[in-house]
């Protein structure tokens, strides 16, 4: 091996090593972090899904209808892909789901015990003592013998099986938006490279030249799905505003029916035999696109803390969708 291959090599063992010790520091902080918000995430499903379990079932088709009427384009691929999951396995997802929570209430349970021990009885947690190294074997110790791996290979196998059949469903049903989002990125890319390209090799040193190309690629896609969303972010607002519209509307004469809540014989026992239900409908639909079109199509506060995991899993699934068809 020539000189110049051996010191390449070197300073890339060197570069490596570095990256990693600059790494290590983040991982106590990281994990503490993902102990301290993870509870919190489980437990959100588990409230959302304990209420949405007792509703009866009007109740429950109305709840649905005016999320769909006021958030549906907010969130397209989200409720797309819930849809989806409904007609891939449900039941065996939810079962899967249920079952990691329980193998991670286990991992949390067992490391509150392992943040209090102190073997040496200094009256410090032995945990406090350890640098980030250390604490990522230990860490990593107790999650490999307290975790139930048949278990969660199941669990995982199961979930990944039922996003095949979402990714497939989503990707057909917003095959129109990533094409344009990649058509966009690709026509932005070009100009980019052409003009900004000979500038940024001289900003950039001259061994990270290579990566020029790859993060450019990486900011005019994300201009390009931004744009490409938008627009379906728009079509969907409408779109589901009318049919959550309708939806709420049939179920609340139903649940009215059910009842025997007759408003003076304005409630009709069949709504196929008025225009009440559409005219209900189409008054929601109106007002959940103008409240979409008020907020700019984007969630604001206050609503935007409950609806926080909504917002990280529709910009995860975009972006999925997205770049598996590139």
């Amino acid at each position: 091996m020539s000189d110049s291959k051996k010191d390449e090599k070197q300073n890339l063992q060197e570069e490596l090593g570095n990256a990693a010790e600059k790494l290590e520091k983040f991982v106590k902080p990281i994990f503490n972090a993902i102990v301290i918000v993870l509870p919190f995430l489980i437990k959100y499903v588990q409230v959302l899904y304990t209420f949405y379990s007792k509703l009866p079932d009007d109740v429950a088709a109305m709840l649905i209808g005016l999320i769909f009427c006021f958030f549906g384009g907010l969130y397209p691929t989200v409720f797309a892909a819930l849809q989806a999951a409904r007609l891939s396995g449900w039941d065996s997802l939810v079962g899967a789901f249920k079952n990691l929570n329980q193998e991670i209430q286990v991992i949390l349970e067992a490391d509150k015990k392992d943040n209090l021990k102190d073997e040496d009885g200094d009256g410090i947690a032995d945990v406090n003592e350890l640098d980030s190294k250390e604490f990522f074997e230990r860490k990593t110790k107790l999650v490999l013998t307290k975790i139930n791996p048949t278990k969660v290979d199941d669990a995982l196998s199961t979930i990944y099986k039922v996003w095949l059949g979402v990714a497939a469903a989503l990707a057909i049903k917003f095959a129109r938006t990533i094409s344009l989002a990649l058509s966009l990125a690709e026509a932005i890319n070009k100009p980019v490279m052409k003009y900004a390209g000979p500038f940024l090799e001289k900003a950039v040193p001259k061994e990270y030249s290579r990566w020029i190309p790859v993060v450019v690629a990486w900011i005019t896609k994300s201009i390009g799905m931004s744009i490409a969303w938008y627009i379906q972010t728009i079509i969907s607002a409408f779109t589901s505003a009318i049919h959550g519209g309708l939806m709420t509307a049939r179920a609340l004469l139903k649940f009215c029916v059910k009842r025997g809540i007759k408003l003076g014989g304005f409630i009709p026992e069949n709504h196929h035999e008025t225009l009440i239900d559409e005219t209900i409908g189409y008054t929601l639909a109106a007002l959940g696109f103008f409240f979409q079109f008020k907020v700019g199509f984007d969630i604001t506060f206050p609503f935007n803390i409950p609806l926080m995991p909504f917002e990280m899993a529709e910009t995860w699934l975009r972006w999925q969708i997205t770049s598996d068809d590139d």
